[in-house]
């Protein structure tokens, strides 16, 4: 069942509630959304099943929650403040909550710990962050701005992807996905804007202040390029936080597995 709640700024942010327990909130990456996202809604039902309240939303810019609102991290970290407010209001949390972010997702995730968010514990998948303190994350959200302002949407989304392997984006453009991906493409400034903000300053000064106990994954049979050094970076800047790998290939998961690997940390760190 879908439920909403209201952001700081009255944008409508839908989520998904499933199960009973300490709480998870999945927080996706780029394009990710609940109807178009099958793993992540099959991930939510089997960590749901292992005893834990797992929340499922639509960022802002996406699926049923609000289009034509500003898109950026801040609005997208008080999103998430509001979907903790809502939880804590309807089961009276304790400490806080878990995150699991995907991608891109994962920048977000740290971002929204770094920045006071309470977080019990936080799973990270594959976050493509680039070098510490490098200027491209600033570069490539200033050009994704720029074709947010113009009128081809489908410019803005192919920027966005310029850097991925050639075929996803060939792969995704000759897709019947493709329009639903376009229609989304500027929600992906707080995509663009968390991986800025990880190089806005070093990675310890960043990220070392967050005590939660951190499971940085990296898919172990492939991974895309720059994924590991990535993962390595963000575990050797955080005080409780280790690196693994999973099976994982083309920068995917398989959702029972995901789900076992991430309820297996909560189990050991999270208390009930």
């Amino acid at each position: 069942m879908s439920h909403t709640v209201i952001s700081h700024d009255g944008a409508s942010i839908a989520y998904d509630r499933e199960g009973e327990g300490p709480p998870v909130i999945l927080v996706g990456g780029a394009f990710q959304f609940r109807a178009f996202d099958p793993a992540t809604k099959q991930l939510a039902t089997a960590l749901a099943k292992r005893g834990y309240t797992v929340v499922n939303y639509d960022r802002r810019g996406r699926g049923e929650s609000a289009h034509d609102v500003p898109m950026g991290l801040h609005e997208t970290l008080a999103d998430l403040r509001a979907i903790v407010a809502e939880l804590e209001r309807i089961h009276e949390l304790g400490e806080g909550v878990a995150l699991f972010g995907n991608s891109s997702g994962g920048a977000i995730a740290l971002a929204a710990a770094a920045h006071g968010l309470p977080v019990t514990a936080i799973v990270a998948f594959e976050v493509p962050l680039g070098a510490e303190q490098g200027s491209d994350g600033a570069e490539f959200l200033e050009g994704f701005r720029e074709r947010a302002a113009g009128d081809d949407a489908d410019a803005l989304v192919e920027y966005f992807m310029k850097d991925m392997p050639p075929e996803w984006l060939e792969r995704s453009k000759g897709s019947p996905a493709w329009p639903l991906m376009v229609r989304i493409g500027p929600s992906l400034e707080a995509d663009a804007e968390s991986l800025a903000w990880a190089q806005s300053a070093p990675h310890a000064e960043l990220l070392g202040s967050i005590t939660a106990p951190t499971l940085v994954l990296v898919g172990d049979e492939e991974a895309p390029d720059g994924m590991r050094p990535a993962a390595d970076a963000i575990a050797g800047a955080m005080p409780h936080a280790e690196r693994r790998g999973i099976r994982a290939a083309d920068h995917a998961w398989q959702p029972d597995e995901m789900a076992t690997t991430i309820a297996d940390f909560l189990d050991e760190h999270v208390a009930r």
